[in-house]
């Protein structure tokens, strides 16, 4: 590679590989949509180091040496009691007991005693009076315990400091001992002064949506209250000192992520504080590129690839385009990837990536949360060879095997038209599913996009490994069969994935019927139960726009075969 072209591609990309950098969020990465987010970004400060967690003496001994676990991080959150969110209206309330919890539990008053009902039980306060308590509910963080155990969160609303009484004691006890204090949605006076007076010796504070005389704090140095929507304005004015800037930093990454109102992001902004100024947090850690050696490592390894991409105009723009996106925001990655697609887009992402793993990143496939797969089906226990006919679906009476209503993933299920074909190959014992979708491109096209996936059965009918090479990054994913009606009316779909050389581990799930419509009524408390299974809310899922869809590139291979064993009747016929 020549010197200018050298020099060209360090002025392109070269500040971003100096930094240690986050990536795209990393609990939700698309499973066939993924965004080629091999670009580091803008860094995070470094960590901070809460006093409680400064490293203790350990004593070494000739055999072994024991670190002392971590004290736990211990997190509250206070929402404006009856606060709507963004989230089909969603209370605030509601919002934040399922981002960051699924277990609850409920206080019942029998013969003059506590009942403490379900799976994980945290009692919040022995000595609540039983006396007009008959029903409790206070969440645990469970869905940051799939992070790491040693998160702790509790969900309050302010209606308890409104009241007073011992839920306004246990509060203000709880307060004590935070590391994080979220406020969400809260203006009340009464509340806005009670928690300024109680919140003062926590050092990180922010305030989302509520009252600008809230006091935002970030590693013990408060910040000005935001404006134009974001969590902060202009922040310490002109200041230049290093602290500022690295709080700014912060303050841009969870504002970006918090004004894109989804449940993961909600979590990924406790997730960016707890890294910055408590403790590291690793599966953000892993995902930071190594400065000059990634560098080195491209040019050493890849210079016919990186040359050949900086003289495609596609490529160099596909480049270009994800370093101007937010490192949060897949959905703005993934649209810089489908409007400048190309062959040299791909030899270059599979030599950095995929073969070098330049950026030295790792990511593992989620464990959590376990979904069950469905068990029988019209009456039968399921086998693998009628859980693939369920997937093929409605193939061969349609020309897909399902379209997709609606999902939880926030990237993937920005993009309308979605057909899923699900097929049988020639090979035995081969099975396939193509995703075919549309993608407005930055330019403003509609263009349609396809990929091919290997699929494996898993050690429990229901359950799958599938396989993908795109844009070259191999992404590799466990998929659930949650639920489909009997009359193949719709079904749920859950997954887990990770695209290891990307350092990006997501999870999700999508609602698919024939004709891409919601169900109908009648089958509502089906779906919702599936979706329980999944962890989900129906808030939660991000419609897909189904109206527009001229001429998909469907069809799949001659040979290839359908159903075994399901029988699937003429769609025109079927009745709910």
């Amino acid at each position: 590679m020549s010197l200018n072209l050298q020099l060209q591609y360090v002025e392109t990309f070269g500040f971003k590989f100096l930094h240690n950098s986050l990536s795209v969020n990393a609990f939700t990465f698309p499973f066939h949509l993924h965004t080629l987010c091999f670009l580091p970004f803008p860094s995070l400060p470094r960590t901070h180091t809460h006093p409680r967690f400064r490293p203790r003496t350990t004593v070494f001994s000739a055999v072994t040496a024991e670190q002392p676990p971590a004290p736990p991080v211990r997190m509250v959150a206070v929402a404006g009691h009856g606060a709507a969110s963004p989230l089909k209206s969603a209370s605030w309330e509601e919002v934040m007991l399922h981002t960051v919890t699924a277990c609850c539990f409920k206080i019942c008053w029998i013969a003059r005693s506590f009942c403490l009902q379900l799976e994980r039980i945290q009692i919040i306060d022995r000595n609540l009076s039983y006396f007009g308590v008959m029903f409790l509910i206070i969440r645990v963080a469970k869905r940051l315990k799939w992070v790491d155990e040693g998160y702790e969160l509790l969900v309050f609303t302010d209606e308890c400091i409104v009241s007073g009484g011992e839920m306004s004691t246990r509060l203000q006890k709880e307060l004590r001992d935070a590391d994080i204090l979220m406020i969400i949605a809260v203006t009340n006076k009464e509340s806005v002064e009670w928690i300024n007076n109680n919140g003062k010796t926590i050092e990180n504070v922010i305030c989302l949506e509520s009252s600008s005389d809230l006091k935002n704090r970030l590693g013990g140095y408060d910040v000005p209250s935001g404006v134009r929507g974001r969590i902060f304005g202009s922040f310490f004015g002109t200041s230049q000192s290093g602290k500022a800037k690295e709080s700014y930093e912060v303050v841009q990454t969870v504002s970006e992520a918090w004004d894109r109102h989804n449940s993961d992001d909600i979590r990924f902004c406790l997730l960016v504080i707890i890294n910055a100024y408590i403790r590291p947090v690793p599966v953000l850690n892993n995902l930071r590129a190594k400065g000059f050696s990634t560098l080195n490592c491209m040019l050493r390894n890849c210079g016919r690839q990186v040359l050949n991409c900086l003289l495609d105009p596609n490529c160099r723009k596909a480049l270009e385009c994800l370093n101007r996106c937010s490192p949060v925001d897949q959905v703005c990655n993934y649209r810089c990837i489908a409007s400048y697609e190309s062959a040299n887009l791909e030899a270059f992402s599979l030599c950095v990536l995929q073969k070098n793993n330049c950026l030295e990143l790792e990511a593992e496939v989620p464990e959590k949360p376990y979904v069950p797969p469905m068990m029988k089906f019209r009456g039968q226990n399921l086998s693998y060879e009628v859980a693939e006919d369920l997937f093929v679906g409605w193939l061969g009476s349609l020309q897909w095997s399902w379209r997709v209503v609606a999902g939880q993933n926030p990237a993937y299920d920005q993009f309308p038209c979605q057909y899923q074909l699900f097929y049988r190959g020639k090979a035995k014992g081969s099975f396939w599913y193509e995703p075919v979708f549309q993608v407005k491109t930055l330019e403003g096209e509609m263009v349609w996009r396809r990929r091919k996936y290997r699929v494996r059965r898993g050690k429990v009918p229901g359950t799958f490994y599938f396989s993908v090479l795109d844009n070259g990054v191999v992404s590799k994913e466990f998929w659930t069969i949650v639920d489909v009606a009997e009359n193949l009316s719709w079904g749920l779909f859950h997954y887990h994935g990770a695209a290891r050389v990307a350092g990006q581990s997501y999870t999700g799930a999508v609602l698919v019927s024939p004709d891409g419509a919601f169900p109908t009524d009648r089958e509502r408390t089906q779906v919702v139960a599936a979706l329980d299974k999944c962890e989900i809310k129906e808030w939660e899922l991000y419609n897909v726009d189904n109206c527009s869809c001229i001429d998909p590139p469907l069809g799949i291979p001659e040979g290839s075969s359908l159903h075994t064993v399901v029988q699937i009747e003429d769609p025109k016929q079927m009745s709910v």
